[in-house]
């Protein structure tokens, strides 16, 4: 079970040589995170860097007209604010959470002082920075030439990577926003998902039911994307126990596969972040 107060439950600050995690460790700062919060708007500059530990995080691309569609997906595997780490100081995104929980935060002005000096934190992030790209480069082909109930399938499968259960709390106007596309193709496809046994909708809530099916109809993006992120960023010990534990070796991205259905719980009630 995910442990909030352990800051190595994010894979980007577990993957660090011991000497740099400790000189981060007294300036990390756990909050909560509630979901619609905003973390970074468009063409603005941030003060925090956010390591997701039990929250998700979405960056949307908006238009001028106002449509927006999801570039991205941030949870435990990476961290919010790749713009500070390569100097941009600014994006044309918007972060904002799409799953409450918590993460830890930490001054841009440090991590960018630690990165000067230490190049061992430099190489985690800028692989990161590698995985990320992948993501937002097979999210741009899958939204263009693939199914809506495939890319539905995809975006399932990636919040279950970042959860500790089978529970995504969402809706299906708001899938539609992220995926760019109308809610009436959303309904249809998830209606299909729960017809065939895949899943169970409840308001605000729906519940995987068979994982493997749902990844048999996804595409391939969402292999290759976590492959990407496997092959760049492996070696996590916290990933690696926790996959021993499942029965799951050699899928160093995903903390949390989970092996039976867990009991259904309310939301979290979390105060906005400042």
């Amino acid at each position: 079970m995910l442990d909030p107060h352990n800051p190595k439950m994010n894979h980007l600050l577990a993957l660090l040589p011991q000497a740099e995690y400790e000189s981060l460790l007294p300036h990390l700062e756990l909050v909560s995170m509630q979901q619609g919060g905003i973390i970074s708007n468009c063409g603005e500059g941030c003060r925090y860097v956010y390591f997701p530990v039990s929250c998700i995080v979405s960056m949307l691309y908006t238009t001028k007209e106002g449509a927006s569609a999801e570039i991205a997906t941030v949870g435990n595997e990476g961290m919010v604010g790749i713009a500070q780490v390569l100097g941009g100081g600014t994006t044309n995104t918007l972060a904002t959470v799409n799953h409450a929980g918590q993460a830890y935060r930490l001054k841009v002005a440090i991590l960018q002082q630690e990165q000067e000096r230490s190049p061992a934190l430099q190489n985690v992030l800028l692989h990161y920075a590698q995985a990320l790209l992948t993501q937002i480069a097979q999210i741009a082909v899958c939204n263009r030439h693939h199914s809506i109930a495939q890319q539905i399938c995809n975006w399932l499968l990636l919040r279950l990577d970042r959860l500790p259960s089978n529970l995504v709390r969402t809706t299906h106007g708001l899938i539609a926003v992220m995926l760019g596309v109308r809610r009436e193709g959303v309904t249809s496809a998830l209606g299909q998902l729960q017809t065939d046994g895949l899943i169970r909708c409840r308001r605000g809530l729906i519940t995987i039911l068979d994982r493997n099916e749902l990844e048999m109809r996804s595409c391939e993006c969402y292999e290759v994307v976590k492959g990407e992120f496997s092959r760049l960023l492996r070696g996590n010990p916290v990933t690696q126990q926790a996959g021993d534990e499942a029965g799951e070796l050699g899928r160093p991205l995903v903390i949390n596969r989970f092996a039976r259905p867990v009991r259904e719980s309310t939301p979290m009630r979390t105060p906005v972040i400042a």
